[in-house]
């Protein structure tokens, strides 16, 4: 007869849990400290995590990576393991490093390109490690790879299955010579793949660290260990909400192709420890790149009740008690060959802000109104002439945070779905050959409330040289931000491209591509504000009189 294991103490399990959180940290820094491209070195779009040997399931995420990660990196090794154990995929041997990006196996849109490699301490198989990041270009109709007008996932760049970049550690200069005939300034993704690769490494030899000093056997109980704690916490927060039927409705504003509004229909249950997710009645496949894979629109929960609890570790026993109802025949479970290209920047964030939306009429001291809820996907591709050479320039930028039961909202705070922010305009105008000749705060943005919501970003981007063209995937232009408890929304996107015939201004509000912008000409964004929170006639005068002052509201606005 087996004896039982013996528990592991406290302290060890401590020490192990935030050494795997650790071995993640260290990969993110170490990401982004190689990277080339600003959106990945500045802007911190990307992440790392540990993941099991198996079931593919989320052991430790990087606290520096996005969130809207944590479940879809889950699923991408999910398939993996299962193309593998299939005969689809070669199986893995040390060295190994897999490429792939496709959306419907487990990714978000094309240019978030996964490496995945397999962990083995002392000749076993121990885990798999993964990162995440956003290549600025993936090929496709446009620079940038937003594509607001496609209508097939081939028009949206490069699709990669699960296949080796590097085999026994040397990469394949076939597959890298694929990679780069399908996309803009080729020669500069060694720098990013490079990155990928040693921070893969690092992670690496971290964990041997880790494993040599407890032994694999401990650190296996503690991760066992861990995820039931995580498990037992959620629901213990979970069993605070009142038993019930929570309904809210989130609109994405178009889907780039139909200009009508896409539905987010989410019906919250809350019965004893779990909760239960139906999305049933929201709007079907659209024709755009607005559909959402299933990896995306579960990840998008997952992450959006982390933001409520957010005291419970990262790891697949936190997703436990969350039991999603699989939205088929809706744009949130899409499958080939709908385009996608919105998905993870956008329609998360919908997604997030109906959870927000029905949670807070059951918990309304903790969660906020709505915030700004766009990542503000801005892509601009062209030539310079004073280096000879053809650049792409990706960013995005911040908005406002909803107010809440404590205080206003944050302003020009990063996305819901991440950390990501906007590189340095210093950096971003070294880098091209632009200008930017406005970057301040949205005054007037924010919902008002008796917290109000924070200010989005107000800035304006001058083309220097050359001729370019550019895409936007953004959102929240229709409709602003939801205010909640009696707060009134925040104001929405705007865009504007000032050119010398005169301003256009994308009649999908918040989605364009292509757009040609000459020397001279300027793209002018103002980004949502956060909605308000409790009803404005409550709010402090004090506070009133101290936003007037500043200048944030005009006299009479609120």
């Amino acid at each position: 007869m087996s004896q039982r294991p013996k528990a592991i103490d406290p302290i060890t399990l401590t020490v192990i849990q935030n050494g795997l959180q650790q071995v993640c940290n260290e990969m993110d820094i170490a990401f982004s400290r190689a990277a080339f491209s600003p959106v990945i070195a500045e802007a911190d779009d990307r992440s790392d995590g540990i993941y099991h040997r198996s079931t593919g399931e989320l052991i430790a995420q990087g606290e520096f990576g996005l969130p809207v990660f944590v479940g879809t990196m889950q699923y991408s090794t999910m398939s993996i393991i299962e193309r593998i154990e299939s005969g689809v995929t070669a199986a893995p041997e040390p060295g190994d490093i897999y490429i792939v990006n496709d959306p419907y196996l487990g990714g978000t849109h094309l240019m978030d390109v996964r490496f995945a490699m397999p962990f083995y301490y002392r000749g076993e198989l121990f885990c798999w490690l993964q990162n995440t990041g956003h290549w600025p270009d993936i090929g496709g109709m446009v620079p940038g790879g937003f594509s607001a007008h496609a209508t097939e996932i081939e028009q949206e760049g490069l699709r990669l299955p699960p296949v080796k970049l590097f085999k026994k550690g040397e990469m394949d200069e076939e597959i890298f010579a694929i990679l780069k005939s399908n996309i803009r300034v080729a020669d500069q993704r060694i720098g990013d793949i490079r990155a990928q690769e040693s921070a893969l490494k690092v992670g690496a030899r971290r964990l041997t660290l880790l494993l040599d000093r407890y032994g694999s056997e401990t650190v296996e109980q503690a991760i066992d260990e861990i995820r039931a704690r995580s498990a037992q916490l959620m629901r213990a927060h979970i069993a605070r909400i009142p038993d019930g039927t929570y309904v809210s409705e989130a609109f994405v504003d178009s889907d780039g192709v139909v200009n009508e509004p896409l539905k987010i229909a989410m019906k919250i249950t809350k019965s004893g420890s779990d909760l239960h997710f139906d999305m049933d009645g929201s709007s079907p496949p659209c024709a755009g790149p607005m559909n959402s894979v299933m990896a995306t629109t579960y990840s998008s929960i997952y992450l959006a009740i982390k933001h409520i609890f957010p005291n419970v570790p990262i790891n697949v026993g936190a997703f436990e008690p969350l039991q999603i109802k699989r939205p088929v025949d809706t744009f949130l479970d899409a499958h080939y060959p709908r385009p996608v290209s919105g998905c993870a920047a956008e329609v998360s964030q919908r997604i997030a802000e109906a959870v927000f939306a029905a949670l807070v009429q059951a918990i309304p001291l903790e969660v906020t109104a709505a915030p700004a809820g766009t990542s503000g996907n801005f892509a601009l591709g062209g030539d310079d002439p004073e280096t000879g050479q053809n650049y792409v320039m990706y960013l995005m930028t911040g908005g406002g945070y909803g107010g809440n039961a404590d205080h206003d909202g944050l302003t020009n705070g990063c996305s819901t779905i991440g950390i990501s922010k906007m590189p340095p305009v210093e950096v971003m105008e070294q880098k091209f050959p632009i200008l930017f000749t406005r970057f301040a705060l949205r005054e007037g943005s924010g919902g008002a409330g008796k917290h109000r919501g924070g200010f989005g970003v107000d800035y304006e981007i001058k083309v220097l040289r050359g001729n370019a063209r550019a895409s936007f995937v953004m959102d929240h232009g229709r409709y602003g931000p939801q205010g909640a408890v009696g707060g009134k929304d925040g104001a929405p996107n705007t865009i504007t491209l000032h050119r010398v015939d005169g301003d256009y201004i994308p009649p999908h509000f918040s989605k364009d591509q292509g757009l040609a912008v000459a020397a001279g000409e300027s793209i002018a964004v103002q980004t949502p504000g956060g909605g308000g929170y409790g009803d404005p006639a409550d709010r402090d005068p004090a506070l009133i009189a101290r936003d007037l002052k500043r200048d944030y509201y005009a006299a009479g606005q609120r």
